[in-house]
């Protein structure tokens, strides 16, 4: 199999590292196979494709799209080194506010499986980053929301000394609280 499936500390969320193939020309490597993925839990078919650039410290998150117009996506960092978080925001989970970290880059070629309920940002770790991922729904502007990247109650360790570059959206984003009323 071209892939290793590892659930992780939230199990909905799926850390994937496919098989790379490299010699003296480069590399080949499966970045995504319905089959292999259906069998190891993924079963989603994704509509839209996403490719963003970020330079050093961009700061983007944590976005979602509310339901019925929520989005699993699969991440995987083409340029570059980024902290990739997903944020369980499914009220009725036993995980709800709790999230999964992990470091995606050209380098170890890793990539993240995102369910549907949970919100998504990254943080740019090198002078240059270039995010491709996958989503199952197309975007819906009415749909689009966010949650405050620092918000104290899900205390997010982003592991870094710099003040981060942030939208004026994502810098105005409302915590899980002021979301969910709990």
């Amino acid at each position: 199999m071209p892939f290793e499936f590892e659930r992780q500390k939230i199990e909905d969320v799926i850390l994937i590292k496919p098989k790379v193939f490299g010699d003296n020309r480069g590399f080949f490597m499966e970045s995504y196979k319905k089959s292999d993925f259906f069998a190891n839990g993924i079963e989603v078919e994704f509509n839209q494709d996403n490719h963003s650039k970020s330079v050093k410290g961009v700061l983007r998150g944590l976005h979602y799209q509310e339901n019925p117009y929520g989005q699993a996506k699969i991440v995987r960092c083409g340029r570059g080194r980024i902290y990739d978080v997903a944020v369980d925001i499914r009220p009725e989970s036993k995980t709800f506010g709790q999230y999964v970290k992990v470091e995606l880059s050209e380098d170890n070629k890793h990539m993240l499986y995102i369910p549907v309920g949970f919100a998504h940002g990254f943080v740019a770790l090198s002078d240059e980053v270039e995010l491709l991922y996958k989503a199952s729904g197309e975007y819906n502007p009415q749909a689009d929301r966010g949650i405050l990247w620092n918000d104290p109650d899900i205390n997010i360790n982003w592991e870094i000394d710099f003040e981060p570059i942030l939208s004026e959206k994502d810098s105005k984003q409302p915590t899980l609280k002021e979301v969910f009323k709990k």
